[in-house]
């Protein structure tokens, strides 16, 4: 499963969410997340969260998302050294 949870305002990217946006927003922002995970069932087996921000972090939308991912194993996001 892969869903996109996306803030109302007018946010670049995460650093402009959290610089810009009022601590109200940004609660709320991520108790949504926390609800959206809930809801879809993802709290016990568990999931993950991404952000991407800028080109080097793979950014390629000029707005704040999270990306939410569960439902299955998803493994290690970076290979174990």
């Amino acid at each position: 499963m892969h869903v996109l949870i996306i803030p109302k305002g007018d946010y670049v990217s995460f650093a402009d969410f959290t610089a810009t946006a009022t601590d109200a927003e940004i609660a709320g922002f991520f108790r949504a997340v926390g609800t959206v995970a809930k809801e879809l069932g993802l709290e016990a087996p568990g999931y993950r969260l991404l952000a991407n921000m800028g080109e080097h972090g793979g950014q390629e939308v000029a707005h704040f998302h999270v990306h939410l991912f569960g439902g299955r194993p998803l493994g290690r996001m970076i290979p174990a050294a």
